[in-house]
C-alpha cells in the first residue's frame, strides 16, 4: 500500500461518526485488550485471526479499524483494501489517542 491511500481519522471524527451510526468501528486489538476497556460501538475483530473476507456486513456504513496506537489498524486497514474490501480508514493513534482527548471507554 502507497502512503496516502489509508485515511487517517481523529477521536473527534470517530466520535461523530458513532453517534451518527455513519462507521462501523472495528477493534483489532486481542481480546483481553478489547475487554480491559473499549470504545463503545466498536466490534472486536483480533488481528491475529484477522480475515477481511469474515468483517461483519457494515450495513451502508463506513469501516473503520481502531487498535490500541495505530499499527495494527493500518495493518488491518491496509489487508482490507488488498482484499478488495472498502476499509482504508483507521483512528490515528489508536485508543490511546482517544482517552488522551479525554474520550470514555467502555470496561
Amino acid at each position: 500500500m502507497t502512503a496516502g491511500m489509508l485515511e487517517d481519522l481523529d477521536p473527534a471524527a470517530i466520535a461523530a461518526g458513532l453517534a451518527e451510526d455513519r462507521i462501523l468501528l472495528v477493534d483489532v486489538r486481542e481480546p483481553a485488550e478489547f475487554d480491559a476497556g473499549h470504545i463503545e460501538g466498536a466490534v472486536s475483530f483480533p488481528l491475529s485471526t484477522f480475515d477481511p473476507a469474515a468483517l461483519p456486513d457494515p450495513e451502508g456504513r463506513t469501516i473503520v479499524f481502531q487498535c490500541a496506537a495505530g499499527a495494527r489498524s493500518a495493518r488491518a486497514a491496509e489487508a482490507a483494501v488488498a482484499a478488495g474490501v472498502d476499509g482504508g480508514r483507521h483512528l490515528a493513534g489508536g485508543i490511546k489517542a482517544w482517552v488522551a482527548d479525554g474520550r470514555p471507554l467502555v470496561r
